[in-house]
Formats: structure tokens, C-alpha cells, sequence
């Protein structure tokens, strides 16, 4: 049976035809991916849907009824949620006050009914599988937990057709494979899934059927089972992508950044020595400390104990401390350490979502020479077009808000304003979030180029092929800890995850390297 059936989906925004003449159809009970590079029209199709945009032209039925230019409101009355890539919650209510907003119980009085909408709320979790505490702030969840919560509004308001729109982006694999079951218990009550994902081996391992969008055409559905991650990857781009791992051997430099037994938020007695030129990957389970270093590194955080040094400049002394612990903030390790980073979760750490493409692209460079009182717009504008070409960001114009670029080009345009301070070392932190097949291997390159040009390379990410592809060492944590330092020749993904679980014991190599304490890269 048809649950969704969309035919000749047209659509434009100021003349610039986003979708031109799209099917997509999805059954009762199945898991539909739905796939494409960035800018394909994906979001935009799932926004009609989802009763964001108003289509130019076509027909949607849902569970047989016709679905004319609905409201958000509509649409989810017909049956379908969104969990969006970037979650739509409020960090600062309790995960029951996000889960009825807009809905919620009342007595008769008119009142809350907090007592019955907690018990809902556990009742729908425990329906899940899950164990989140309603009371709880939305703020302290794990990403995965936030998910699920997203998951959760959906089957209040008694879905059958749910989107997810990169839903494993922020997520480790145990994570992942505890959202899959979910998905495949209520896909067997016959609940329908649009699975919008990069990451082929999530699609074959989730999906029944495909759809492929290329530049707001439809390309092909098909059976997942009638295809391979090859032929898949050639529709999405229109050419074929080498999987080869693109890897090359280089010369490194001098140590140009070290750490000595430095704890903080999140991490303890981490020890590296980094050099010039090198790419680190650091990994790990999500909260493992990972995130939380390259954040301190950058000056987000504090660090409560160790020494630091940058490019032979020591910030912080392991004896007395005290070598400017306030003073070393995110500013001083632009300025001063000539340190530049590409945080995760670009929607709350990244984009200014009132702000234009170029001054997305150039606000960092601008905080670093704020003594420079003019900002030379014609300038900008000839970065922003090289940018544009380097990274190939789908924009129209870059006086458009960068709200209205696809997610995966928004990412584009953070790692280009990365590239616009010239910075010496580059923290990196899930940099191909939402990015594309097509589109990571150029990223993948980049790296490799920026690091034959001495550039100085750290990047944080669960996708452990990601390493595979361009680390010259891959540094494990777990707990808060440095558990592993594997050589280029021992990162697979059984190795990490046996050292990123804790599975086996810390590694002490033969070769001087250790996992605590004195730790050479």
C-alpha cells in the first residue's frame, strides 16, 4: 500500500528552479532513502512535505487524501513528522515541556497537567526502548537521546510517516545500531521512514528502497537489494567516485604543538606532541573527551591542570599554571596561536543565521584584524568566489541569508571562513557533517593539500573511514583518556572500536608511544 505519493514536483525561489518535475513514492511499513548531493533539492522536497514551502506545482496524497500547499500544522495532522538534521528543540525546557509544546495536557482548570504528561512521557520512551528521564534538562541529553526525544514527539502525534534527515551524523556506532532497531520495530507496526543519509553502508543496512535526486531532478527509485553502494554512488554524482583511500606519505616538521599532562572539562593527563604538517585524527564514543580537548584547545574551554605549548610558545605551565590561564581564550588561540576550528553542530556552534553567505564566510578574519576599520567588500566578494569554487558551494548569490543554503553547504561555507584565517593548525570536529559522497572526497583532498602546504591538521570524527583516508595516526580516547595511539598502518575500524570501547587494554606500543602520560605523535 501507498502511504506517500508525490508526482511532478515542481518549485522555484526567486527564479531558480529547485525541483523540476519530482516523484517520490513510499510504501506502508518500508524505510525509504531518499538520496543526493547537497543542493539536489532533497530539503526542499521534504519541506513541501512537511508544510514549509508551498509548492509550484504537482500532487501529494497521503494515506490516499490530497495534500494541497498544507501548513506545518496540516501536514502533521495527515500523519507525517520531521525530525530535522538539526534538531528543533529548546535546550533550555525539561524533555517533557519539549515534547508536548504546543500540546500540552491541561485540567479543566486550564492549568498544567505536568503529572499526566510526565507519565505519557515515559510511557512513549518506554515504548522505545529508551531510558531518558522527562524531568531532565534538554540541554544535559546526549545527542542520540535528543534524537530519540524528536523520535518520541513523532509517535505523540501518531505519525506514519516519519522523516529522518541525517539522523546518525553526531552519533557512535552502538548509538546508531540501537536508533536502527528502533526504527525497524515501529517500521513492523507499519510506521513508513524517509531516510535522508550520505553514508551508503547506513543505507544498505536500513533501507528497502531508493530515490535519487540530482540537481531538483528525479534520476531512479529502485530496490536497495537490486543495487550496490557503486552503482548508487554514480546516480547521486552523475560520474563515477574512487573509494580508493587517497593517503600520501609526506615529510613532517618540527613539533609545533604539545601538551604535557593537561586535564580539563572532560579529559585527564592527555599528553601529545604534534608536528608540523601532520594530520591527527582523534576518535572515539561520543562524551569520550575527544570533542571536549579540541574545544579546550581552542579556547572554549579551561584547562585546569598541564602545559601547553604553541609554536614554541608555552601558554600554560605545569608548575605554577599560571601562565595566562585567563587569558588564553578563543581569541588569544586565533591570534596569538594561530589556531583555527570547525566546530560540530554547525547550527548551535557555527552558522549566524541572520547573517548573510559572505559575512558567514569572513567574520572570523574580521575578528582577528578588528584593528582594520574598513572591510573591503569587493575583496570579500573575490574570496568568496574562489571559496566557492574551491569547496564547490551550491549558492545562488552571496548576499542570500546562509539559512538558505542546504546543510551541507552551509558546512562548505564554516570550512571556508576555517580556510580565510590562515590559520597554522586546523581543529576539525565532524568536518563532513552533511556533506555528500562527492563532495567528502573533495574535503578528504583538501586536507591532504593544506597539510603538504605545512598546515598542521586535527580532526575529531566518528566515521572511522574518514581516518582510514587521511591520518598519518589516529589517537583513541575513551573516558576522558587517551586509550590508544594507532600508527597509519593499525587504524581499521575493528582496531579502534576495540580501544574506543574500552575492549582491551590501554596500548603501550614497543615503539616509545604510550596511551597515558608521555605520548608521542
Amino acid at each position: 500500500m501507498t502511504i506517500l505519493s508525490m508526482k511532478n514536483i515542481s518549485k522555484s525561489f526567486f527564479g531558480i528552479t529547485v525541483l523540476d518535475d519530482v516523484n517520490l513514492e513510499v510504501l506502508s511499513g518500508e524505510v525509504h532513502a531518499l538520496l543526493g548531493e547537497n543542493g539536489a533539492g532533497k530539503s526542499t522536497l521534504m519541506n513541501i512535505l512537511g508544510g514549509v514551502y508551498k509548492k509550484d506545482s504537482g500532487e501529494i496524497t497521503v494515506n490516499g487524501a490530497r495534500l494541497e500547499n498544507a501548513s506545518v500544522h496540516e501536514s502533521e495532522k495527515s500523519g507525517v513528522a520531521f525530525v530535522h538534521q538539526e534538531l528543533n528543540l529548546f535546550n533550555d525546557l525539561l524533555v517533557f515541556e519539549n515534547l508536548f509544546l504546543g500540546k500540552e495536557l491541561v485540567y479543566k482548570t486550564g492549568t498544567l497537567n505536568k503529572k499526566a504528561m510526565i507519565a505519557r512521557a515515559e510511557e512513549l520512551f518506554g515504548s522505545l526502548g529508551v531510558n531518558i528521564n522527562p524531568r531532565a534538562l534538554t540541554a544535559n541529553l546526549e545527542t542520540s537521546q535528543k534524537q530519540l526525544l524528536e523520535i518520541a514527539k513523532a509517535l505523540d502525534a501518531d505519525a506514519k510517516l516519519i522523516i529522518l534527515d541525517e539522523p546518525t551524523t553526531a552519533l557512535n556506532t552502538s548509538e546508531i545500531e540501537h536508533l536502527f532497531s528502533i526504527v525497524r520495530r515501529l517500521k513492523g507496526t507499519g510506521v513508513s521512514f524517509i531516510f535522508i543519509s550520505h553514508k551508503m553502508p547506513e543505507i544498505f543496512t536500513i533501507a528497502d528502497r531508493y530515490t535519487v535526486l540530482r540537481n531538483g531532478r528525479f534520476i531512479k527509485s529502485g530496490n536497495i537489494a537490486d543495487t550496490n553502494p557503486q552503482e548508487l554512488t554514480t546516480l547521486l554524482v552523475g560520474r563515477e567516485v574512487s573509494d580508493r583511500a587517497i593517503y600520501e606519505e609526506r615529510a613532517l616538521g618540527e613539533v609545533i604543538f604539545e601538551m604535557e599532562h593537561c586535564s580539563g572539562d572532560g579529559f585527564h593527563d592527555v599528553s601529545l606532541k604534534v608536528r608540523k604538517g601532520e594530520i591527527i585524527g582523534f576518535t572515539g564514543l561520543a562524551g569520550s573527551g575527544a570533542s571536549s580537548l579540541m574545544q579546550t584547545i581552542f579556547g572554549a574551554g579551561r584547562f585546569t591542570s598541564g602545559k601547553v605549548t604553541f609554536l614554541g610558545k608555552e601558554f600554560l605551565d605545569k608548575e605554577s599554571f599560571c601562565v595566562n590561564t585567563r587569558a588564553y581564550n578563543i581569541h588569544t588561540a586565533m591570534k596569538t596561536a594561530h589556531i583555527g576550528m570547525m566546530a560540530s553542530n554547525r547550527k548551535e556552534n557555527s552558522i549566524l543565521p541572520f547573517m548573510r553567505i559572505l559575512e558567514n564566510q569572513y567574520v572570523s578574519e574580521h575578528t582577528l584584524s578588528a584593528f582594520k576599520f574598513h572591510i573591503f567588500k569587493k575583496k570579500e566578494i573575490a574570496k568568496y568566489n574562489d571559496y566557492k569554487g574551491l569547496l564547490n558551494i551550491k549558492a545562488n548569490d552571496h548576499a542570500d541569508l546562509i539559512t538558505s543554503l542546504s546543510g551541507g553547504n552551509q558546512q562548505k561555507v564554516i570550512l571556508a571562513r576555517l580556510l580565510n584565517t590562515n590559520a597554522a593548525i586546523f581543529l576539525l570536529d565532524n568536518p563532513t557533517q552533511g556533506i555528500d559522497v562527492g563532495a567528502k572526497s573533495e574535503i578528504y583532498k583538501l586536507i591532504l593539500r593544506l597539510s603538504e602546504q605545512g598546515k598542521t591538521i586535527l580532526v575529531n570524527t566518528l566515521e572511522i573511514p574518514e581516518i582510514e583516508k587521511v591520518a598519518d595516526q589516529c589517537v583513541v580516547f575513551y573516558h576522558g583518556r587517551i586509550h590508544a595511539i594507532l600508527g597509519r598502518n593499525k587504524i581499521d575500524e575493528t582496531t579502534v572500536m576495540l580501544h574506543a570501547t574500552g575492549a582491551v587494554p590501554a596500548l603501550e606500543s614497543g615503539d616509545g608511544q604510550t596511551a597515558q602520560g608521555e605520548t608521542e605523535l
